[in-house]
């Protein structure tokens, strides 16, 4: 792999650590640390209960960095988040209060039930990695991972993330409810202590940043890249998509899929990593148009239709692979 990391032998580790917290999810594990990897951020759409908040202090741990709750609420101001000048009265001058945006993985918990002028204030840290307050620049310490939450069900006092907003995050995840095996499992770890309390550093951010660099490096051929955006381009024309995905959901297919193949410890990425990732990277970008949601339409029936109708290239290493197998 290229790289100072071994980026498949890192979430490996990572990934069997926060399964002992997170049980029976590893599909949604490793797509959570591709994005990671692919230094994006996470929306985490599920009903109450299922292990959110739980998801993104496991990761949080295991590698190492600190990580801030900002529970939202319609009285939430963009400062409660971004941090405030405040006078002290000793020095005569203004100093200034860091907000928990300032932190390295940040939980925003419930993040549709904040105002769209407090979402507003996570805009530019999601973007850039930086927080500008009172006409000064602060950077954010990295790597810097959001991880939202929001309950796809009670809608009462809540207010729909904008489009904008939306674009911001690289994927939307589902939990879901676990197995019947897996949750008698998840009530046994529990009996006397909750796993999340004894759960050990197994990295740090070093390796991590180290990880979001190797990623940048895995191959992608032409044809793949071309795949790519004729599936972004194939949304934009649908008849069932009033808005497809932008030029940022193109780089969003692109990175992530560099994050599997490595995830999956390849230095090249394969059409089939393009076709695993589009759903979770385009699904909560696409707007269906109105008669399209009489209709009971989906983005998700949309993207599988875009997924099928398009042509899937044959790279020369798939070829030389199926040459080696007949060999």
């Amino acid at each position: 792999m290229a790289g100072s990391v071994d980026v498949a032998a890192l979430a490996s580790k990572i990934i069997t650590n926060m399964e002992k917290v997170i049980v029976g999810k590893r599909p949604q594990l490793v797509i959570a640390l591709a994005a990671y990897f692919s230094e994006g951020h996470i929306l985490l759409e599920d009903v109450p209960g299922v292990a959110k908040t739980m998801f993104a202090r496991a990761l949080s741990r295991s590698v190492g960095c600190t990580f801030k709750r900002l529970q939202c609420t319609p009285d939430l101001l963009p400062t409660d988040i971004t941090g405030v000048s405040i006078f002290n009265q000793k020095t005569t001058e203004f100093e200034f209060r860091a907000g928990p945006i300032f932190t390295q993985t940040l939980l925003a918990d419930e993040i549709n039930r904040a105002t769209p002028r407090a979402q507003s204030a996570l805009l530019e840290a999601m973007a850039e990695r930086r927080v500008s307050v009172d006409g000064n620049t602060y950077s954010l310490k990295q790597p810097f991972l959001v991880i939202a939450t929001q309950n796809p069900v009670d809608h009462e006092g809540t207010f729909p993330l904008p489009e904008a907003q939306l674009d911001r995050f690289l994927v939307r995840l589902t939990l879901g409810y676990p197995t019947l095996d897996d949750e008698s499992k998840m009530l046994s770890r529990m009996q006397k202590v909750h796993p999340i309390d004894d759960l050990g550093i197994v990295s740090n951010a070093n390796e991590v940043i180290a990880a979001q660099e190797a990623v940048r490096d895995v191959h992608v051929d032409d044809k793949v890249r071309r795949y790519i955006v004729e599936v972004i381009h194939a949304t934009r024309e649908h008849e069932d998509i009033a808005m497809g995905g932008s030029p940022r959901a193109s780089i969003a297919l692109f990175r992530i899929s560099q994050a599997l193949a490595a995830i999956q410890g390849r230095d090249y990425v394969l059409p089939d990593d393009v076709k695993k990732m589009a759903q979770h990277v385009l699904n909560h970008r696409l707007i269906l148009k109105p008669e399209s949601r009489l209709r009971r339409r989906t983005t998700a029936q949309v993207v599988q239709s875009v997924l099928v109708d398009s042509r899937v290239p044959l790279i020369d290493r798939q070829i030389a692979e199926a040459v080696d197998h007949f060999q």
